[in-house]
This record gives C-alpha cells, sequence and structure tokens, in this order.
C-alpha cells in the first residue's frame, strides 16, 4: 500500500489482515534493509495479527528524497508516527530491527501509549562506534551486481556473519537487498545516501539513549543479540540486563549485525513473545 507522507514523498508498507481483537504487530526494519525482511514473520502471524511493515523514506517501495537531509532520524521517526495515525495502529507491538529498534525507544518517550510490547533486534542505548562506522560504509556502497550469484558472493565476504544461512537464504537475502535497475544491474533497495544522514556524520554525535531505553520499563521487553554484533556489545547487553531483568534475550552465536530473526532460536522467542501480547 501507498501513503503520503506530511511533505508529500510517497511512502510505502507492506500488511497482512489479521483479527481486529488483537494488538496488531508493527515491523520496523534496519537501515539498509525494507520492509521484506518480515514476510517469514508475517506468514506465521497474519491469521492471528494484523501485521504492518513499513519502508522507511528512500527505502523498499518507497520514495527517494531529492534532498537527503530528509532522511534524518528525526525526519524518519516522524514519517512512522504519521503513517501509524493514517493506518489506525493506536497501539501495537513492535518488532524493531537495528533503526526500528532506535525508532521504539524514540517512541517509548513521544508516544508511550502507542506501544504494547518492543523486541529490540540487536540494538540497544549503546551503539559502538566501530559498529557505526561499518553500517554507514555498508550503507554506501552500490556494487552494480551484475548477477544475483555475484551479489550472494559478495554479500558472504562483505556482509557480518550470518552463519545459519544456507545457499537458498543468501540468495533470499540478496534478493531481498538489490533489485534490477534501468541498466539491468542488481542496486541496493535502498538509497545509498541514507547512511550518512541516518547515522553517519551528518546525523551528529548519539544522543545518551538510556533515557529512551529507560522508556519501555513498563512493555514486555525482548532483544535479540548477535554475539558478533559490532554494533551491540556485551558490556552493553549486560547492562541492558542489569537494568530490566525481566527482559528475554536471545544471544546468537557467531552472528553479526543484524540477525535475520529467521534463526530458529530468534524465531521460536519471538514468536512465543508475541503470542503472549493481547
Amino acid at each position: 500500500m501507498e501513503l503520503s507522507a506530511r511533505d508529500g514523498l510517497r511512502l510505502s508498507a507492506l500488511e497482512w489482515p489479521g483479527p481486529a481483537g488483537r494488538t496488531p504487530i508493527l515491523c520496523l526494519s534496519g537501515i539498509c534493509r525494507t520492509a521484506r525482511d518480515f514476510t517469514a514473520l508475517a506468514a506465521r502471524h497474519a491469521s492471528r495479527r494484523r501485521i504492518v511493515a513499513l519502508d522507511y523514506a528512500g527505502h523498499g517501495d518507497s520514495a527517494r528524497a531529492t534532498d537527503p537531509r530528509r532522511y534524518a532520524p528525526e525526519a524518519l521517526i516522524r514519517d512512522v508516527l504519521d503513517m501509524m495515525a493514517a493506518l489506525n495502529l493506536h497501539r501495537v507491538a513492535l518488532v524493531g530491527t537495528s533503526f526500528g529498534g532506535l525508532a521504539a525507544m524514540a517512541m517509548g518517550v513521544m508516544r508511550p501509549a502507542s506501544l504494547a510490547a518492543v523486541a529490540l533486534n540487536d540494538i540497544g542505548p549503546v551503539i559502538e562506534h566501530v559498529g557505526r562506522e561499518a553500517v554507514v560504509d555498508f550503507i554506501g556502497r552500490d556494487p552494480a551486481f551484475a548477477s544475483l550469484d555475484e551479489a550472494v558472493a559478495w554479500l558472504r565476504v562483505h556482509h557480518p556473519p550470518l552463519p545459519l544461512l544456507d545457499e537458498a537464504g543468501w540468495r533470499d537475502f540478496a534478493e531481498r537487498g538489490y533489485e534490477p535497475g534501468a541498466d539491468g544491474r542488481l542496486h541496493p533497495r535502498w538509497d545509498i545516501r541514507v547512511g550518512q544522514q541516518a547515522v553517519g556524520a551528518a546525523a551528529g554525535r548519539p544522543p545518551d539513549l538510556w533515557p529512551f531505553f529507560g522508556s519501555l520499563s513498563r512493555l514486555p521487553l525482548m532483544l535479540v543479540w548477535g554475539e558478533e554484533s559490532r554494533l551491540l556489545s556485551a558490556a552493553t547487553v549486560a547492562a541492558m540486563r542489569h537494568a530490566r531483568p525481566d527482559m528475554g534475550v536471545v544471544a546468537l552465536p557467531g552472528t553479526g549485525h543484524a540477525p535475520t530473526l529467521g534463526e530458529p532460536a530468534a524465531a521460536a522467542a519471538l514468536d512465543a513473545f508475541l503470542e503472549a501480547v493481547p
């Protein structure tokens, strides 16, 4: 489906209908991923929940902005809140990967009544500098692959480790992230200018996010953590656990930023977490 942002930019979302009586699930992707990341989750829950996955401006099927400053974090989060209002998503169980989890924490401050539960995917209130720089570098590249096989080979080398992906899994991952352009080559399904604005130097120094994490204190909370993540450290996870002893944590050995949520342990824990939300 398509919606219009307050400045007229076209925004896109995927929706799977479900019963009106249960809390819907809102899925927010990472900054170099898209709504398609959540198709497997939706397939498991669509008969029991309404599910909506949003594409930020400059991502997936949403329009690209003329001015890259349109991709500033506050603008993307404002879009999320506006799209929620337009789609009558007044209170949701939110699944947020990376930047999507940061958006969830911001919503905990800006619109706390909109959240019924939050699942964070490889993100917390401290973002390691080395991981942030790696994300910016990855987002800013357009390798212009000649084929899907070339894309898969490149991702296996340059993407953080995803050890549970087999060959079919890597091909699916590549197809979700890249699509043919007018030149017949495969290009990112995001505007490569996004990184500098959303998480790079143009975004400025990250604020103290611990108060944002604290805004989730009243909510059911779980965390999926790739133990090899360069963005979310073991020390930060330990501090999050200390602050929220009731937070469920799924640690994925050998996995980098960010897990796909299709890993068996992550999928099982996430399904149980969401099923517990009325």
